[in-house]
């Protein structure tokens, strides 16, 4: 049987993407788990959160999961969601700077200030709730997700890769951002495929389904 670890480091959507990745499940095993050991045995690994990245990242290295992430990094099908996609890059602004993995090189932002947006119109920080997102590059995870679908935003940070080739979708909020990247066998989402009603549904089952592979 197939496991899925999500990884558990005290911040994050843990119970609720779980019961999303169990619903959409054939015969996977969905677990949360904090032991590097264990997870570092599991067939796919998700990495959610949510709040700011320097308690998250102080976190993975107290647990030492930071450390199994990179060496997991490139081995197996992950995906990252909400905060786990700015864990992603190499560095983020947010908590006076932090280093991330980096596994995608870029950064992470944060959006204007509400009336700091180019075209003059006052928008709330945090970005909250649905969205748009445009495909930019097919992959598997698309599979059955209608283009320009709408997901379930919360982020006040959006991350800026350095190669524009990691970005597999984007969205529309001020500015065009990228709210999906890739690499390899590491895909990663700004928004909550959880909270996402059936668009989101498709997506986890798709990462499933997904053999690691572009």
């Amino acid at each position: 049987m197939a496991t899925v670890g999500i990884i558990d480091y005290g911040m994050g959507n843990l119970h609720s993407i779980a019961k999303a990745l169990q619903y959409v499940a054939s015969d996977e095993q969905i677990e949360i788990n904090y032991d590097p050991d264990q997870l570092a045995k599991c067939d796919r690994l998700v990495l959610p959160g949510v709040g700011a990245i320097g308690h998250c990242m102080a976190e993975l290295h107290r647990l030492e999961l930071d450390a199994m992430l990179r060496e997991q990094l490139g081995t197996k099908p992950l995906l990252g969601v909400c905060l786990g996609i700015e864990v992603l890059m190499s560095y983020s602004a947010e908590s006076g700077g932090v280093e991330g993995l980096g596994a995608f090189p870029g950064e992470a932002v944060r959006f204007p200030d509400p009336d700091g947006f180019a075209d003059g119109v006052r928008r709330k920080i945090p970005h909250m709730g649905w969205n748009q997102v445009r495909q930019e590059r097919s992959h598997p995870l698309w599979k059955d997700i209608a283009p320009a679908s709408w997901f379930y935003f919360v982020h006040s940070y959006y991350v800026v890769p350095e190669d524009d080739r990691h970005v597999a979708g984007s969205t529309e909020y001020g500015l065009r951002f990228a709210s999906v990247i890739l690499r390899d066998n590491v895909f990663a989402v700004q928004f909550h495929p959880e909270k996402s009603q059936s668009a989101g549904l498709q997506l986890l089952a798709n990462f499933l389904d997904w053999d690691g592979r572009a």
